[in-house]
């Protein structure tokens, strides 16, 4: 049962508890979101305090989305911003589609079930903090609205578009008054109007009707930008969101018909928004042109209005933050789908002569494998055709797309598609199609934002495939260099783990060795080359042999040797390594350090202890001439069962973090998990760096552990 099945039983005590909110709380307004339960998406069920189109942007919000709202569900917190700068600060993305100032809460909604969240706007003079009153405000606000939803929850859903609750303030009898103001106001020289909580004009004085050219009974009940065409406009449209979002009186001047101009003041308020419209003086000139009025009052809008066009800037700000293909493909499916409204996506690339299906979302697998690898001229579907007259093409229904492809209905089920197609500088990239389940009407509104959408999504995607095709490459080198298998060594157990960068960020040179040097000598390096790239990677390649080529000798003269081939080589690169000569019989470790950490070694028994091994450190390799550089040697022992942990600096250092601090607490770590398989260690190593920072770097860890 979808929200307009609500029984009224159901939504009285709702609308009462949301009134009630915006009352108690101090704020203009107030919404609610529902989670649907079939997607991770947040539908606004109902909104009181603005109307409903002004927010229609933001009807549908991904769960995944970098905002205030989303953050509140997946949280499971309260969630303040209170000024725009804050939201700039804190959820650039969400800023950009939102370019107003006020401050708003969200707050989650959680009882049965979790339900979604509650949303609060107030106007731009609230402190930039919550008091502890209006926090709990906020939260036992948030608690009857639980209890409203949990009373009778088959009731409510994600509606298609959300209610409008009424505002009840107490307030005089408007029959006592209504007469006397209306002789007042038909006495001005000025329009006056007054538009409801969801901008339908409500009253109009004669003046206001002869400079809008209609009669005062077919604008009443109206909006005014589908009675009057030319109300028709972003800049009007702009000016009103910004009065009903930042409960501020607004000033400007527009071009109306026939070259005329009038100055427009909004008035906003609790209950509505007063308007006043006259004449301006200003005359139109060559650089202010005055728009032809030619759409039909009911005809849809020719242009994407702002809160459409704040939606784009948003968007395309989470696009501009993508690198990869798989980050495109989930921007689209988690922003884009929800935006518009659309239950199914395809992204598909050109590759070759065919289409590539590179990801999907609402579709089933056996649906996507038949549609994937078609040949970029098939007429199956519309893709081929949209990509190579490079226009899109909208379907409002399969009887639609029946008359241009009578077989694509059949294939995957949907109602309606728009196809958009990928190009940057008339080079073909692939195709997005954007698919519902029911029959959808495509506004020009839509379809002017959907295909300026496209150009950013080919942008994206072309960047993304190209760093996704040097990634791989870079990406096989670096596996190819790495050891397949380390050598067994009699009397040592060994793990090792490699940690790709978090994305973002290319493949660096981190690597791992074990050199077996006979049944009771064994030689264990790691090291790390600067920079994340492919030559990072070749150079680790190449450091490895010249390690291989003379281990065996003293570490000091196995790092000296490997610095001489790199400055042989002449590169522009410098590396850090670590190398220790296990000496099992003797039960000695004789380690020579070029500017890397210092390993880790635990001894057990009666009296167990962890330690980081500090060597006299030697400049890094490739830094100093082969004649200047000194890698002076330390022997420690080897106790019996001692574990040996040798990593990269990615595993312990993080922005704002001290490296000493780092290094001991991974000593702490290894210290309490020290008995545990050496697998099972190496993985929950690598989870205890994880769970303090965002890896920035790739990380090598390598253990050793002695029998």
């Amino acid at each position: 049962m979808g929200v307009e099945g609500a029984a009224a039983e159901d939504w009285t005590p709702l609308e009462q508890v949301l009134s009630g909110t915006v009352r108690r709380t101090g704020a203009v307004a107030a919404g609610v979101y529902l989670l649907s339960p079939d997607d991770p998406v947040l539908g606004l069920m109902t909104v009181c305090g603005l109307p409903a189109k002004t927010v229609e942007p933001w009807w549908r919000v991904s769960v995944s989305a970098a905002g205030p709202l989303s953050e509140a569900v997946r949280e499971d917190r309260l969630v303040w911003v209170g000024r725009q700068e804050d939201m700039a600060r804190l959820y650039p993305n969400a800023a950009a589609g939102l370019p107003y100032q006020f401050a708003l809460a969200f707050a989650p909604l959680r009882g049965s079930r979790r339900w979604g969240a509650l949303a609060l706007v107030w106007s731009h003079d609230h402190p930039p903090s919550l008091t502890r009153r209006e926090r709990g405000h906020v939260l036992s606000s948030a608690n009857r609205i639980t209890r409203a939803l949990d009373r009778a929850p088959a009731a409510w859903s994600v509606p298609e578009e959300p209610r409008a609750v009424p505002l009840l303030r107490p307030g005089p009898d408007p029959a006592q008054t209504g007469l006397a103001a209306d002789d007042l106001l038909q006495r001005l020289p000025v329009g006056a109007l007054g538009f409801d909580l969801q901008g339908r004009i409500t009253y109009l004085n004669d003046a206001a009707a002869r400079l809008l050219g209609h009669s005062a009974a077919g604008l009443l009940g109206t909006l005014p930008w589908q009675s009057v065409p030319w109300l028709d406009a972003p800049v009007h449209e702009d000016h009103y969101r910004a009065a009903v979002f930042g409960r501020e009186p607004v000033a400007y001047t527009a071009p109306g018909p026939s070259g005329r101009w009038f100055d427009i003041r909004l008035y906003p308020g609790d209950s509505g928004t007063s308007a006043f419209l006259s004449p301006s003086p200003r005359e139109r000139t060559a650089d202010a042109p005055t728009p032809r009025v030619t759409a039909a009052p009911d005809a849809p809008p020719g242009t994407a209005g702002t809160g459409r066009i704040h939606q784009l800037i948003h968007l395309a700000a989470a696009l501009s933050q993508t690198v990869t293909v798989a980050d495109v493909v989930d921007t689209v499916a988690d922003q884009i789908l929800p935006a518009f409204g659309a239950q199914g996506m395809v992204v598909s690339a050109a590759d070759a002569s065919r289409l590539r299906i590179i990801g999907h979302r609402g579709y089933d697998p056996r649906t996507v494998a038949r549609l994937d690898g078609l040949p970029l001229d098939t007429d199956v579907t519309p893709v081929g055709h949209v990509l190579r007259s490079g226009v899109p093409a909208f379907y409002a229904d399969p009887a639609e797309m029946t008359r241009a492809h009578p077989r694509a209905p059949s294939l995957s089920g949907k109602q309606a598609w728009a196809f958009l197609p990928l190009l940057v500088s008339d080079r073909r990239v692939g195709c997005c199609i954007l698919s519902y389940d029911r029959p959808h009407r495509f506004g020009a509104g839509d379809r002017a934002v959907l295909v300026s959408l496209a150009g950013l999504i080919a942008q994206a995607m072309d960047r993304a495939l190209l760093y996704d095709a040097k990634h791989d490459l870079a990406h096989g080198l670096q596996q190819a260099l790495l050891p397949v298998a380390l050598p067994p060594v009699p009397r040592l157990d060994v793990a090792a783990r490699y940690l790709p960068a978090a994305r973002g960020v290319d493949v660096g040179g981190d690597f791992y060795d074990l050199i077996r040097l006979g049944d009771t000598a064994a030689a264990a390096v790691i090291g790390d080359v600067q920079g994340h790239n492919i030559k990072a990677a070749a150079l680790m390649g190449q450091v490895r042999t010249a390690v291989h080529a003379t281990a065996g000798a003293a570490p000091g003269d196995v790092l000296a040797r490997t610095n001489r081939v790199l400055t042989d080589l002449e590169t522009d690169l410098f590396v850090s390594c670590l190398y220790l000569h296990i000496d099992l019989a003797g039960r000695r470790l004789h380690l020579a350090s070029a500017g890397h950490p210092p390993p880790l070694l635990h001894s057990p028994g009666p009296a167990p202890h962890t330690v980081a091994l500090q060597a006299e450190p030697g400049p890094l390799l490739g830094i100093q001439p082969c004649t200047g550089a000194d890698y002076p040697a330390t022997t420690v022992p080897l106790p019996p069962e001692a574990l040996l942990a040798l990593y990269t600096d990615g595993l312990v250092e993080a922005p704002g973090t001290d490296l000493t601090d780092s290094i001991a607490a991974l000593t702490d770590h290894l210290a309490r998990n020290a008995d545990r398989p050496l697998d099972e260690l190496a993985d929950s190593l690598l989870h205890h760096s994880g769970l303090r920072h965002a890896r920035t770097d790739d990380t090598a860890l390598l253990l050793l552990r002695s029998r």
